[in-house]
């Protein structure tokens, strides 16, 4: 809902609610007057300093340096206009230099952003000139109101001429005022400006408030190309999550291949050359020994290969797609897994998300049965929206609850292996419980439904 448009459209719930906002909106008028000020006299003081010292090596980082205080200042002229309830300005995507960049480099990197000189320039010329019109008009509006309506009561304490001579020529020239002493006329002149400003006051201030909104829309909100720059680093960071969650999870599964089935093989190795030597020496009743030990390491490290299976995508994924293999995980589990996926899924999600989700909901399935005391659970998979179509996974169980996303932990490797496919991982477990875990990953354009299934 907009903050512009109350749910009521009548002229007198719309008036109501603009003068609701004005006294918040006069305080944004009136404080970034001052901060503009402010602003003025110091940026000026520095850039100007800059500049005039730009043959000199403190020359460049001065102006630097009042770039980044320009960016400080509009951050904050953006965060005051909240108190008009106006929309929210987006902040711009700021350059972010090379993590190998030289400290010289991204002491001045300010001299090469747009951005910072669109915040100078609004600092420096745009806002000291626009909040003086903008505050010089609040203030009359306020004062003609509130003197106005209140003259009657206070115009009797200060000392002036017997004859006024303003109320003379009013009265003169007004047809309402004649007949009046100039004393009363120049009160009902007085009442009647205040009612009159007082009537137009929350539309002035209003009018105000979205002409700086406009400015600052423009000067120091996101622009065109920003959303391109965003989609970029979201890219860029997506794929360094992704190679971060794949390499950690090479690491686990080669430290867990180590210290589980190789292991295992290593002492079946043994046992079987022993077994070998004891048959060969004709001590059956020790070589059978050796060989019921052989035979559970193998059985223990075919068991434990299974589980660490789980972490490579199966063949039933890419053979039977994901609706199958999200069906074969909750027949293993050794909860008792409800489903509800949707059809759709395996011609609508792409397979690095496949294996993804597929990862992920076994992990989360494993630890509701190994630590949440969970007796059953519930699996859900569906597809949601069209523009952008996003698939939406939830994994309840009813355990204990208390399950959070702590650094380190289980849930934070899922999270940060969704954020390389730009996905969410939200999680909503009270102590108590129960656990509702929601996956949320947006679809790729090239791979979205035409008419994707839409949800009751």
């Amino acid at each position: 809902m907009s903050y512009d448009r109350p749910t009521d459209t009548s002229w007198l719930s719309r008036y109501v609610a603009l003068w609701r906002r004005a006294p918040g909106t006069t305080a944004y008028l009136l404080a970034s007057f001052v901060v503009s000020m402010v602003a003025l006299s110091v940026l000026s003081g520095v850039f100007f300093a800059g500049v005039g010292m730009v043959i000199l090596v403190v020359g460049l980082p001065l102006m630097s340096g009042s770039l980044q205080m320009a960016r400080g200042l509009g951050s904050a002229e953006r965060a005051m206009l909240a108190w008009t309830g106006l929309p929210e300005v987006p902040a711009p995507v700021w350059p972010r230099p090379a993590a190998d960049a030289h400290w010289t480099s991204r002491a001045l990197a300010p001299l090469r952003s747009a951005h910072h000189w669109s915040y100078l320039l609004h600092q420096l010329i745009i806002n000291p000139v626009v909040s003086t019109v903008t505050f010089s008009l609040a203030i009359t509006w306020w004062a003609t109101t509130l003197g106005g309506l209140s003259y009657w009561f206070w115009h009797g304490f200060i000392p002036e001429p017997d004859v006024d001579p303003w109320a003379v020529w009013l009265r003169d020239r007004l047809p309402l005022l004649h007949g009046l002493t100039p004393d009363a006329a120049e009160t009902t002149a007085y009442l009647v400006a205040g009612i009159l400003f007082g009537i137009t006051l929350p539309w002035v201030i209003r009018g105000l408030a979205r002409l700086r909104h406009a400015i600052a829309a423009a000067m120091l909100g996101r622009w065109p190309s920003d959303e391109l720059a965003a989609r970029a680093l979201a890219e860029s960071e997506a794929r360094q999550s992704a190679v971060h969650a794949e390499d950690t999870a090479m690491r686990r599964l080669e430290r867990d291949l180590h210290d589980g089935p190789q292991q295992r093989l290593v002492r079946l190795q043994l046992d079987l050359a022993a077994t070998e030597r004891r048959a060969a020496a004709g001590d059956t009743s020790q070589a059978v020994t050796y060989a019921r030990e052989a035979q559970l390491q193998a059985k223990a490290a075919l068991d434990e290969l299974r589980a660490l299976s789980r972490g490579v995508a199966p063949p039933l994924l890419a053979d039977r797609g994901l609706v199958a293999a999200l069906d074969a995980l909750a027949e293993e589990s050794p909860l008792r897994v409800g489903t509800d996926l949707d059809t759709g899924l395996d011609a609508s999600v792409p397979p690095e998300v496949a294996r993804a989700i597929y990862f992920v909901v076994a992990e989360l399935l494993t630890n509701a049965a190994k630590h949440s005391r969970a007796s059953r659970a519930t699996l859900s998979a569906r597809i949601h929206g069209a523009d952008p179509a996003r698939l939406r996974v939830a994994v309840t169980d009813d355990g204990r609850g208390g399950a959070a996303l702590s650094e380190g932990h289980g849930l934070a490797g899922l999270q940060e292996r969704l954020h390389g496919l730009r996905g969410t991982l939200t999680v909503e477990s009270p102590p108590g419980g129960p656990t509702r875990v929601d996956v949320v990953v947006p679809l790729p354009e090239e791979v979205r439904p035409a008419q994707p299934p839409s949800l009751s």
